[in-house]
């Protein structure tokens, strides 16, 4: 069975493990440090070299992102982290930001540093107070520490860090729609290229990087690519945070390499609730397609999960026993997208709209066998048309449902008993 390996969460059960002494009495912030001593494109390098890719979903490589900052511009430079963690199923970062917000702390200082940034800004999901204020308060202890403001640990290196609370918009954890968020205009995606690296946060560049990202940047510097590449596999190197909810009987963070499978992690959870076997699950949150118990044993990596059709997406995994109904699952999602689509574009606008309205007709069993074969059409115009990923998200579920539980839909028919 595949070894948890405590990182971020390793000192989670110390009742000081969110304050600066907490953190410090572990190392904390000696990784500035280092990557003072290191310079700006070493720091770049040594991520790059490591592997880390984006915790947000997306899974693009790190230190990449960073290197596409241009450099001599003459233009001012933002580090924004990404904390709007509202994804159906999501939640990993707002634990991390309770429990070790120093980490991230460290981590916005070490990346602003490495892309040249001397403002960063924390945006967090509004309907969150708690990892709000802990997160405030751990800045405003970095400050009096001196680990924050002007010429921090005599390096040079200025750093003023905002922590910003949004307004419980899901569309604002979409990169752009973040960045017009901040500029204080209503969260709207932009349209891409120009990407953010190169104008972003008031037309200047800017990188965009998730908490549990951000976060994992203090252990790779302090213990080296090598070490960070010696767990999970060579596509997909590093550990991650899985947060595993659903019918389980121990729902929770389980901070694993990369490769760990869904099996592993079900008996980490403490097995199926009232010992009823998996019927689904979801692999990284509502926004990746659906998988079966046929796939238990597939490893928890890009590449693996690509392979089988679906993303590994946020990492936190939905398990859904014999007990649940697939398309009842299936409409409560498409709902919420349907709810939280911003009405820019079409595709995502129109189109959640008109599933919604198919899929209650189906759950009434009011619809037509032509209903099916509409839903996917539909799910197929979304797809790679809409302004940004929500209307993907959107369009993902539908499919990935017929797919395997046809049958479950076409009992919702007309005249079917």
């Amino acid at each position: 069975m595949t070894k948890l390996v405590p990182n971020l969460t390793a000192h989670w059960d110390e009742t000081d493990s969110y304050t600066i002494a907490g953190y410090q009495r572990h190392g904390g912030y000696s990784a500035v440090k280092k990557s003072f001593e290191l310079g700006p494109d070493a720091v770049i390098a040594e991520v790059k070299e490591s592997g880390l890719r984006g915790r947000g979903g997306a899974g693009f490589p790190t230190g990449m992102k960073w290197g596409f900052v241009p450099q001599g511009d003459g233009k001012p430079h933002y580090l924004v982290v990404n904390a709007d963690e509202s994804e159906p199923g999501a939640c990993k970062d707002i634990p991390l930001m309770m429990a070790n917000p120093h980490s991230l702390v460290e981590g916005v200082i070490i990346a602003a540093y490495a892309i040249r940034a001397n403002q960063a800004f924390i945006y967090i999901r509004g309907e969150t107070p708690h990892p709000i204020r802990r997160v405030r308060q751990a800045v405003a202890d970095a400050y009096a520490a001196k680990l924050l403001g002007k010429n921090i640990l005599g390096s040079g290196f200025d750093l003023e860090v905002v922590v910003h609370s949004g307004a419980g918009a899901y569309i604002c954890g979409e990169e752009t729609a973040l960045l017009d968020s901040l500029e204080g205009r209503r969260g709207q995606p932009r349209l891409k290229p120009p990407f953010p690296a190169v104008a972003g946060l008031y037309a200047s560049p800017t990188v965009v990087n998730n908490v549990e990202t951000i976060a994992s940047v203090p252990a790779v510097i302090n213990n080296g690519a090598a070490w960070y590449k010696s767990f999970g596999t060579e596509k997909s190197p590093g550990i991650k945070l899985f947060a595993v909810s659903g019918d389980v009987k121990r729902p929770g963070i389980f901070e694993a390499p990369l490769g760990i499978t869904m099996r592993e992690l079900i008996d980490y959870a403490g097995g199926m609730v009232s010992e009823r076997p998996v019927k689904f699950f979801v692999p990284g949150g509502s926004s990746v397609p659906l998988l079966t118990p046929e796939h238990l044993d597939v490893p928890l990596t890009y590449e693996d999960m690509a392979a089988h059709g679906t993303m590994l997406g946020t990492g936190t995994p939905m398990v859904f026993d014999t007990s649940r109904s697939v398309t009842q699952a299936v409409v409560r999602w498409i709902e919420f997208y349907k709810h939280e689509s911003c009405g820019k574009c079409t595709p995502c606008r129109e189109g959640t709209y008109f599933m919604v309205d198919i899929l209650k007709r189906l759950e009434k069993g009011k619809g037509q066998i032509s209903d099916l074969d509409l839903l996917v059409d539909i799910s197929a115009q979304i797809s790679g048309r809409s302004f940004c990923a929500l209307g993907d998200a959107a369009a993902t579920p539908v499919p990935a449902a017929l797919k395997y539980f046809r049958e479950e839909f076409e009992t919702k028919l007309v005249g079917v008993k």
